[in-house]
Parts: C-alpha cells; structure tokens; sequence
C-alpha cells in the first residue's frame, strides 16, 4: 500500500530549484534596499559571522555548483573561509549580483544531479532565514518557500536515517515524518509551526520562536547540519 510518506519520498528533481527561486525574488530586493552598514551585522546561526560573510558564502556555493568546481575539501570550514575571503574586495554590490545569477542559475544543476545537492538548496534557503533574522526582518524561516522547505527536509531526513520525528505543524494540515527508525526507536513527537521545526532541524536558535512541543528526541539529535 502506499501511504503519503511514500509519496513524499519521490524526489521532485524541480523542488530545489523552486526553492532557490522563490528565494530570489523576496531576498534580493531586499538586500538591494538595505544599508552597506547592515552587511555588518552579526548572524546569531553562525558564529564570528556578519550578513556579509553569509551572502559571500551563499554566493560562492551556488557559483560553484553552476561551474561544476567541487575540488577536494570543497564546503569544509577552510574552504568556506577562503571563498568568502576571495570576495574581500568586492562590493555588497558585487555579492548580491553574484548571489542572484547563483539562485537563477544553480537549480538546473541540482535537478540534475540526482539528490546529491539537493541538501544545498536547502541550507541556502536557511541562510537566507538567518540573514532575516539578523536585520529584524519578519518571517525568517518561513515565508512562501515554507512547504517545499519542509518537503526536502523531510525527504533529506528519511534519505539519511535520522533521527524519526512525527511533526504536527499548525501551518500544514497533515502530519510531516521526518527520519528513519528501521523500527529500531519510536519516533519523537513534535507539535508547533513550521519556521520553529525548521529552526530544531538547522540548529538554529529557538529562544525567540512561538511556544511548541518536542518529546521523545533532544533537539540536538534533529540537527541535520551537526
């Protein structure tokens, strides 16, 4: 029989594409009308981090998926650091024009990959949602790109047997499953909106997100980037 969870599990080669894209079109304008001074702001999600070393990487990444240039070591900690430092010179400008043609450009390639970067799109998305965040805009983790956010986690989650999680969303009417037990632990329980699951599953601050509900995990066990 198939249930929606297998359903689900069909991977959707435009998915992360569509997410890139819908992305584009509500953050580009709006890092087109913010200050040079804001680029400075810390992001609270990476630590040692302004808004500016996040487009940096976030631009560099998707260039680098769009020329196909994936050396060894490539998205490590030094690597992130050296492409960010290789953009020292350029303008906030400059970055932003970069970070555009990679969200236009880079989901053709992701579809075509079969799944292997399609855990890419999704950090781009959440990065996105941490530069939001720094400047004390609404919505970060949320907004239109919410549903097929919470699709590819989902999917991303189950592919690599995380942690299992039934997820009551009160901005989804079914419920979402995340990871994969092989019946070997009932999955946790969480109950909330879907910018604060987002939030559990990236690492990323909860302190300000609206009241929810996890049993039968730890937070730190749904971390997909830990």
């Amino acid at each position: 029989m198939t249930t929606p969870a297998d359903v689900h599990d069909v991977r959707d080669p435009e998915q992360p594409g569509r997410l890139l894209t819908i992305e584009r079109d509500a953050l580009i304008p709006l890092l087109r009308g913010r200050a040079d001074d804001d680029f400075a702001l810390p992001v609270a999600a990476c630590p040692g981090w302004t808004v500016r070393s996040v487009l940096a990487h976030c631009s560099a990444a998707l260039t680098r998926v769009v020329e196909n240039r994936f050396e060894p070591g490539v998205f490590s900690p030094e690597s992130n650091d050296r492409d960010i430092a290789e953009r020292d010179g350029w303008s906030n400008a400059q970055v932003i024009d970069e970070l555009e043609r990679g969200m236009t450009e880079a989901g053709a390639v992701i579809a075509r990959a079969d799944g292997k970067l399609d855990g890419l799109a999704l950090g781009e998305w959440v990065h996105a949602g941490d530069v939001r965040e720094a400047f004390g805009e609404p919505g970060a983790y949320g907004g239109a790109g919410l549903p097929d956010a919470l699709d590819l986690l989902a999917r991303i989650t189950r592919e690599r047997g995380r942690v299992p999680l039934h997820a009551d969303l009160d901005d989804r009417d079914e419920p979402l499953r995340l990871g994969e037990s092989g019946g070997e632990r009932p999955p946790g329980r969480f109950i909330g909106d879907g910018p604060t699951l987002i939030r559990l599953c990236t690492g990323r601050p909860v302190d300000c997100a609206p009241a929810f509900e996890l049993a039968g995990v730890e937070a730190e066990e749904l971390n997909i980037f830990g």
